[in-house]
């Protein structure tokens, strides 16, 4: 019998078909494409999701003040969006997307612990390793869920800010680690969002996500293969670590990745490279990663 306590980061497609339908359980998909961002992400939830799963969408489960798509949202702009979806505190969340949780899974996994409810997980492989298996799906919309009460605690302190990110330039009081792909990092791959500027905050280095996945599968390589993944980007896992990305996505995926092998400290930079990419201002480094 599922434990709707159970605190795994990730669960397999085959856990979930067995757990299908337990009372304790909420599923949510969280596919998130960029570029394209909700509305392609959408459509193919239309056409094709897991049965019982609510639409996650990052956009809407945000800060709406906030210029940014997708901004942190206040702990009780969280608890309402997610009590919307039928999700209470007693429940157990599995979250998933079509990249086996870079995007934007992973994301949701990160909200969840932030806002005090640890009973969540990401679906290994995601929507693409459950078509790979001819597991049932649901087409449509999904039925409007029954509202649930959801008391979010306040964020711990996961998140930081472009101010924190400034004076960390300075003080290097922590790592900071960027998930975008090689090229964008260093300022010779155009950005996938008009107006932005190429390089990566100074001082940063860079672990593309999606290294940290087999890519056949889309799922997470074993721990040891982590571990050095991160060492090979200059990461000390013993040290404090801030991820960034594009728009605080992939950051997560960072982050998930370093959980997997015990590191359960990792903050993120939620403004990420559509805040800093974007402001003249800023300083910005080109070019590889300082050694």
């Amino acid at each position: 019998m599922m434990d709707p306590h159970n605190t795994d980061a990730l669960v397999t497609t085959g856990w979930l078909a067995e757990h299908m339908g337990h009372p304790g359980l909420r599923i949510v998909d969280a596919s998130y494409f960029v570029p394209g961002g909700v509305a392609p992400a959408r459509d193919q939830f239309l056409d094709a999701h897991i049965p019982g799963a609510q639409f996650f969408d990052i956009n809407a489960v945000a800060d709406s003040s906030n210029p940014k798509e997708h901004a942190f949202p206040s702990a009780d702009v969280f608890a309402a969006r997610v009590g919307e979806l039928g999700i209470g505190n007693g429940h157990r969340v599995i979250a998933y997307d079509h990249m086996g949780g870079a995007c934007a899974a992973a994301r949701v996994w990160f909200l969840f612990r932030a806002f005090g409810h640890p009973q969540v997980s990401v679906l290994s492989g995601g929507r693409s390793a459950w078509l790979a298996e001819k597991r049932p799906v649901e087409t449509g919309a999904a039925p409007a869920a029954k509202r649930q009460r959801f008391q979010a605690s306040k964020p711990l302190a996961e998140i930081r800010r472009r101010a924190d990110m400034e004076d960390n330039i300075r003080q290097k009081a922590f790592q900071v680690l960027d998930a975008r792909a090689a090229g964008r990092f260093a300022g010779t791959a155009p950005e996938p969002r008009p107006g932005m500027r190429g390089g990566h905050i100074p001082g940063s280095q860079n672990l593309p996500f999606l290294d940290l996945f087999d890519q056949s599968t889309m799922t997470f390589k074993p721990p040891a293969q982590l571990r050095a993944i991160f060492a090979a980007a200059g990461v000390d896992l013993n040290g404090p670590l801030t991820t960034t990305c594009g728009s605080g996505i992939s950051a997560c995926a960072l982050a998930l990745g370093a959980y997997l092998i015990g590191k359960i400290d990792v903050q993120i930079y939620d403004g990420s490279w559509l805040e800093w990419g974007s402001d003249a201002s800023l300083p910005i480094e080109t070019g590889n990663a300082r050694s």
